[in-house]
């Protein structure tokens, strides 16, 4: 499937090229990502300088409505804005999880207060958000969530445990999901709080990966209070808020194929120029080839998959299972892609780019929802086939 860009993407592509021709300079392009920052260092003060000049050209966050800042931008104008991106090689946004995940939450739910205080200061990265969803008996689970929030008087007090938090080290706020019924089925008596990272009794501890990068971070509540003005939605409605949230996490994943090709095209490059010790090289080797050709087209199937679900959404459908089916073909690409780099570099595959990336790659059946509960979803929504 391609896609016909209309005059109006192009005319945008020309545009934001231009922009970051002039804009993404050599001081920006050596920064590296936010995710293991920690706050006194000083790529998260050169990602937070990049943030506000994507801000001042309104190219932070081209899907906002334009009364908050954003662009109104449709369907084709958010791929075109991808795509120059990632040509590009310019890092996101500080708010990672902020712009694309808690924004739409805060929009559709949050008090006129909440939206006029807290949508500026994320979109220029003046404050910078994670989530407080997963617990360590309640990720995929996520419905079986423990933390949970007392009312007492105008306030909420907090205590619980929450893991696998992205951006928590260097957060100022958090969506969190608290039990506010614990009398009630699962799925009811949870509520959504906009909590204030600064507030005492709060603990961010972060968690080393086997990569060696402190990507996540586990995060303690003892006796937090807060505001009851702090609620996103109703009380004991917060699955609703959650929901909507995972739902555009999950819309992230259509844009997902760029950086795996990326990979792919690599590896291939690799394997043309990798000797194997007899005259011929990596890619000469019949069972090697068969394996590049593997993820190839599977690297091809996910563009497929993402442009499908896109070219539903231009269609007036809501992006619906096929982004679970999107995500199940990442997650299982990137392993095939670390296993056939394995097979062609041998023992160097073990140490340099290629060793983080290998070892970081067995987090993508996990992290965004398991294989497992993809799985599922797809087996009922797509497939049709009972729960049983």
């Amino acid at each position: 499937m391609n896609f016909n860009y209309p005059a109006e993407a192009e005319a945008f592509r020309a545009d934001l090229r231009a922009w970051l021709d002039a804009n993404f300079t050599a001081e920006y392009q050596s920064m590296r990502s936010v995710i293991g920052c920690s706050m006194d260092d000083p790529d998260l003060a050169k990602n937070r300088e990049w943030n506000a000049k994507l801000a001042d050209a309104r190219y932070t966050a081209i899907a906002w409505p334009e009364e908050y800042g954003g662009r109104g931008a449709g369907i084709m104008d958010q791929v075109v804005y991808a795509e120059e991106m990632h040509r590009a090689g310019a890092p996101s946004t500080v708010n990672l999880i902020g712009l694309s995940n808690i924004a739409p939450a805060i929009m559709t739910y949050g008090t006129d207060e909440q939206k006029h205080t807290l949508l500026p200061r994320m979109l220029r990265g003046d404050d910078i958000w994670c989530q407080g969803f997963s617990e360590p008996d309640a990720g995929s689970d996520l419905a079986g969530l423990k933390a949970s929030a007392v009312r007492d008087g105008d306030s909420f007090v907090v205590n619980g445990q929450k893991t696998w938090n992205t951006l928590g080290q260097i957060a100022n706020w958090c969506e969190l999901l608290v039990r506010t019924d614990p009398g009630a089925p699962k799925h009811k008596g949870i509520t959504c709080l906009l909590v204030d990272m600064a507030l005492p009794g709060i603990e961010v501890r972060p968690l080393t990966t086997i990569a060696g990068e402190s990507e996540f971070n586990e995060i303690f509540f003892t006796d937090v209070r807060v505001p009851t003005s702090a609620l996103l939605g109703a009380e004991n409605e917060g699955w609703r808020v959650a929901i909507t949230t995972l739902t555009h996490e999950r819309g992230g994943v259509a844009a997902l194929h760029l950086g795996l090709r990326s990979q792919i095209r690599s590896l291939l490059d690799l394997a043309r120029q990798t000797p194997m010790g007899d005259g011929r090289f990596a890619a000469d080797d019949p069972a090697l080839r068969q394996r590049l050709a593997r993820v190839y087209l599977e690297g091809e199937l996910l563009k497929l998959l993402s442009e499908r679900a896109l070219s539903g959404a231009l269609h007036g459908r809501e992006l619906g299972p096929e982004s679970s089916l999107a995500k199940l073909v990442w997650s299982e690409t990137a392993q095939h892609v670390g296993e056939v780099a394995g097979a062609v570099l041998g023992p160097d595959a073990n140490s340099g780019s290629w060793g983080r990336d290998r070892v970081a790659m067995r987090s993508h059946t996990i992290a965004g929802g398991t294989t497992q509960v993809n799985k599922n979803i797809i087996a009922q929504r797509v497939l049709g086939l009972p729960r049983s």
